[in-house]
């Protein structure tokens, strides 16, 4: 009797491309099951972090930002790639935060961690939750962002998602585990 899937062994793995926010890998790996070789590709990116953030008076802090991929304009929490020297998720979420809104709240922790995309990607996104937010700066945008803010009554937010509105997987994602973090308190 089998105990189920296993981590496949890696008999070579080669960087083709580095594109400045992944690399791209092929690893050849064998199969536990049939001992056949298999080539496999990779996108190596840093992990990302999702902030659900609250002002003082309840309102959810969202972004609106023009999305390349899809070539679409996305309803989204704010968030982005945990830097390099950045250790620690919740510092990340709440430079994120800062930069992208000029928000800043007066708790903030982790409540949630999932895998993005494992059959593709190996990284992690973060979900930070931030209360007590008031704008406290302007936005501190890269060159290539253009980032509009939005205030969301909170029990808007299932019908934002049920008609595509936020349609962005990880923001959805963040949703959710606000939802189950606020079940736990």
């Amino acid at each position: 009797m089998s105990d189920g899937p296993q981590p496949w062994p890696v008999a070579s793995s080669k960087v083709l491309g580095d594109f400045r926010v992944f690399r791209v890998r092929q690893d050849f790996k064998i199969s536990p099951r049939i001992h056949k070789p298999h080539d496999f590709y990779i996108i190596e990116a840093c992990s990302w972090v999702t902030v659900v953030a609250l002002t003082t008076s309840g309102q959810l802090v969202m972004v609106r930002q023009y999305r390349h991929g899809s070539d679409t304009v996305e309803m989204e929490v704010p968030g982005g790639m945990i830097d390099e020297e950045e250790t620690d998720p919740v510092v990340a979420g709440v430079r994120e935060l800062l930069e992208e809104t000029g928000y800043a709240g007066t708790h903030a922790e982790l409540i949630g961690q999932t895998r993005p995309n494992p059959a593709l990607m190996n990284n992690l996104c973060y979900t930070v939750v931030v209360t007590g937010c008031e704008q406290v700066a302007e936005q501190d945008l890269d060159d290539a962002e253009d980032i509009e803010i939005k205030l969301i009554d909170p029990s808007a937010v299932p019908s934002l998602v049920a008609d595509g509105t936020i349609g962005h997987a990880l923001a959805v994602v963040a949703i959710y585990n606000y939802e189950q973090w606020l079940k736990r308190r």
